[in-house]
């Protein structure tokens, strides 16, 4: 069964019930429990419909005090739990409901389990099929050239551009292959390497901004907000991407999907 709020973001410490306060307030009231939070990631929780603060006439932002709960509610679902907008989305509406809803305890000794393992126990509560988890498989130069169908002058050219890469021990990971598919798939336009560096730079810059963000969760003295580091990575990332997209539709002015 959900636990109750606890901690500063749990206490009303927002105001009486009834008052309603600014994002500002509802901020400083966050963080004492949750260090890491910032403005754009309430106004984005509101963006996915978690969240539904009243607005004035003239726009602001007001919040009340079961808002700045709910917030706490998410924001510790995600950082003890690794459950995904989507499942919080469907347990905050079952609460709504009057339903009682199941989820992971976090470990015994206080320290946060492996996310993996959190997740597919947050899985396994909601009915879905874990696979069991297995080390990322690589594949080797013979296999990548085959798979992409580029000879080792082409691969040596885009490894000269950085736009690939060995992984420490060797070979190829996942991520590498789909890389060098959409790099041969934009060669057949008529794209050679020399013009994808704009779009390698681009994604690095993109990379350090994340960085930036994640670094002080990585360095924070609680274990469970150090290991939330990697789940707020893979959520910026994802953000990322979706803008990258949107800003290349906007600028052709054409819908990709």
């Amino acid at each position: 069964m959900l636990r109750n709020p606890t901690g500063g973001a749990g206490t009303g410490t927002a105001g009486s019930a009834g008052r309603l306060v600014s994002i500002g307030t509802v901020l400083t009231t966050l963080r004492d429990e949750f260090p890491e939070v910032t403005i754009s990631k309430i106004r984005f929780l509101e963006a996915e419909g978690l969240v539904e603060p009243r607005r004035t006439p003239s726009g602001y932002r007001k919040f009340s005090t079961e808002d700045v709960e709910r917030l706490a509610r998410i924001l510790r679902l995600q950082r003890d739990h690794y459950l995904p907008l989507k499942v919080i989305r469907d347990q905050l509406d079952a609460l709504a409901r009057g339903e009682q809803i199941r989820i992971p305890a976090p470990a015994a000794n206080g320290d946060c389990a492996d996310p993996s393992d959190q997740a597919a126990a947050s899985a396994a509560v909601y009915g879905e099929v874990v696979q069991e988890r297995l080390p990322a498989p690589r594949v080797g130069r013979p296999e990548l050239l085959e798979a992409v169908g580029v000879d080792e002058d082409q691969l040596v050219e885009w490894e000269s551009y950085g736009l690939l890469a060995e992984g420490p021990g060797g070979g190829f990971d996942a991520d590498a292959v789909t890389v060098a598919r959409l790099v041969a798939d934009l060669g057949r336009f008529g794209l050679e390497p020399r013009h994808l560096r704009a779009m390698k730079a681009a994604a690095d810059r993109e990379a350090g901004l994340v960085e930036q963000v994640v670094a002080p969760l990585r360095r924070h003295r609680n274990p469970q907000t150090r290991a939330h580091a990697e789940a707020t990575m893979k959520e910026l990332a994802g953000l990322s991407v979706r803008l990258h997209e949107a800003l290349v539709q906007t600028a052709l002015g054409v819908r990709l999907r």
